[in-house]
């Protein structure tokens, strides 16, 4: 008996089954037909089942054209090293190239779940719902995932674009971007191992011998390399400007001989150490054995990659690790080297280790630093005291964290000179630096008020050596609001100049006499120059004589104006303002 063909089977795109009838001229009862509206639901239909026919009226005809030219080279997605899929409304994969298929580990991904056929990975962000967005505004998403196996995939996703009505499709395209995120977060772990390498508590580095400090620096630094960078061979050698001589600081599973060799920081006959400190410049070594610039460190190296210790842009050192593999080095590693290499240079520097046994050095050092960082600090005061004044009586908790920044910006200035004076033995203080101890002077605060930077600076240096802590303010409005926000410890000494930008001394006088009782004033001046008569009126008002100070005065004038003043705090009464 004959068997009858069963019906052919169409796949018709189009608005309904009567419009192809008539259009094709055909009963229905002759052939199969399934009628979709949608040509992505098409695109789904005919990847999992087979049809003799696609038949696509003309108003699809464009739409469906458009998603072919898309798909038509499947040769170029299957190809690409990305992943590339195409997403129904729920999530659905209704295609997919081989790349997704190998993420997903499955021979195909058609009709799973996006988020299953990788794992249920986690999603960071920055849009953690990126295919719902793309459908709801019509416009392109992306965010990042992280798979169960700890691998990164970031996800961008585009709409479809449908004749009728909203998207109901996206194209995805999946990028591992596991590598990147990874030397990212290396990045991120060297920077924070850079903070650590000298992180000390005050009391802890009050009380820590130099000797002490560079041991514990040394061990932090091969902790890090050795876990953090991976290397096992490592050397740090640092300069000698005196002698251009590259001194050993740390040597890790170098040969003893070549870790105490005598190396100088030239270009030529001292290995790649010198040229890297000659010339400031980083360099890989691929293969020892081919290149004649390299001096054997570690035995049985084969290759190593050198950088310099730089510290504002100036070598300071070296830093060498080796490995018994060629080319065991990449430009990853280089630049994570490099990186790690600033924060070791910073560390050095923090901690003296440059100037050791050089006692002279250090304590000279020591007084730069306090110079650089006074002026900056008292900016610092002055702008958050600015802003406080705005706050006050309407916003306490701002009020509040202000005053906190106060209060650490303050301890910067005292963690410093702590560190300094434990950085640099008594001993080891140049003859000019050595000063005479002036009880009085210990521990007490001091406002200057000069519009002078100069002037500023050279207060902090006259001043700081004797532990005084002064602070500054660049006009009377700023003095004013330094003041009011020193209550719980009021200055001991404010010193300000006749003129300044705002008002004459005179004038701060008069304004101080409102928040401070007694004030504790002393006026600067030059010789014949008080337009406003500011020192006539404050010496009607109590000013001392002593406590006027005309320019240029010494040192010993000034502390003995500002002992006068602690020893007499009741010497500059409140009084009647006078009339001029």
């Amino acid at each position: 008996m004959k068997t009858l063909p069963e019906k052919p089977k169409i796949l018709l795109v189009g608005d309904s089954r009567e419009s192809v009838e008539q259009t094709l001229s055909v009963a229905s009862q002759s052939r199969e037909v399934v009628v979709v509206q949608n040509p992505m639901r098409a695109l789904a239909l005919l990847t999992r089942e087979q049809f003799d026919g696609v038949f696509v009226t003309a108003q699809y005809f464009r739409e469906v054209f458009e998603i072919g030219k898309l798909l038509q080279n499947e040769q170029i997605l299957e190809g690409m090293p990305d992943g590339v899929v195409l997403l129904e409304s729920d999530n659905t994969i209704t295609w997919g190239n081989v790349r997704m298929c190998e993420w997903s580990g499955r021979d195909s991904v058609v009709g799973v779940n996006f988020y299953s056929a990788l794992g249920s990975p986690e999603i960071l962000g920055p849009d953690f719902c990126p295919f719902h967005t793309a459908l709801a505004t019509g416009q392109g998403t992306s965010s990042t995932l992280r798979s169960q196996d700890n691998r990164y995939f970031q996800v961008q996703a585009a709409p479809v674009r449908e004749l009728k009505g909203p998207a109901r499709h996206l194209i995805v395209t999946i990028r591992d971007v596991t590598i990147e995120v990874q030397q990212q977060q290396k990045l991120a772990a060297i920077h924070q191992a850079g903070m650590e390498l000298a992180d000390l508590t005050p009391e802890e580095v009050f009380h820590m011998p130099i000797r002490d400090r560079i041991e514990l620096l040394k061990s932090n630094i091969i902790h890090f390399t050795k876990d953090l960078l991976h290397f096992e061979v490592a050397e740090i050698r640092l300069l000698d400007r005196k002698t251009n001589r590259l001194e050993p600081l740390l040597a890790v599973a170098m040969d003893p001989e070549a870790a105490t060799r005598d190396l100088y920081a030239l270009p030529l006959g001292n290995g790649v150490t010198g040229f890297v400190a000659a010339t400031g410049k980083s360099y890989l070594c691929e293969d020892t054995t081919e290149d004649p610039l390299f001096l054997e460190g570690a035995r049985g190296a084969k290759s190593s990659l050198t950088v310099p210790l730089l510290l504002h842009d100036e070598v300071i050192g070296t830093f060498n690790v080796e490995s018994m593999e060629s080319r065991a080095f990449s430009e990853s590693d280089l630049q994570f080297l490099e990186i790690f290499s600033r924060d070791v240079a910073a560390a050095l520097n923090t901690l003296e280790l440059l100037v050791a046994e050089k006692a002279n050095t250090a304590a000279e050092s020591v007084e730069a630093i306090h110079s650089a960082v006074a002026l900056p600090v008292d900016e610092i005061l002055n702008e958050a005291v600015n802003v406080m004044e705005r706050y006050i009586g309407h916003e306490p908790e701002v009020v509040e964290r202000l005053q906190r920044i106060l209060r650490n910006a303050r301890d910067i200035k005292q963690v410093i000179q702590k560190v300094g004076q434990t950085m640099s033995p008594g001993q080891a203080h140049p003859v000019a630096m050595l000063v005479e101890d002036r009880p009085l002077l210990r521990d007490r605060r001091v406002l200057v008020v000069d519009a002078d930077g100069n002037v500023r600076s050279a207060a902090h240096g006259l001043l700081d050596r004797y532990t005084v802590t002064v602070e500054t303010a660049h006009d009377g409005a700023e003095a004013m609001g330094m003041v009011r926000a020193m209550t719980d410890t009021p200055y001991d000494v404010i010193i300000a100049d006749i003129r300044l930008p705002d008002m004459n001394g005179y004038e701060l006088m008069l304004k101080l006499q409102e928040v401070v009782v007694p004030v504790p004033l002393v006026l600067m001046t030059g010789f014949g120059y008080d337009p406003g008569h500011s020192i006539v009126n404050a010496r009607k008002i109590g000013l001392p004589a002593w406590a006027i100070l005309y320019k240029p005065f010494r040192l010993d004038q000034l502390l003995t104006a500002v002992e006068h003043i602690i020893q007499e705090p009741g010497s500059v009464p409140p009084g009647p303002v006078p009339q001029t």
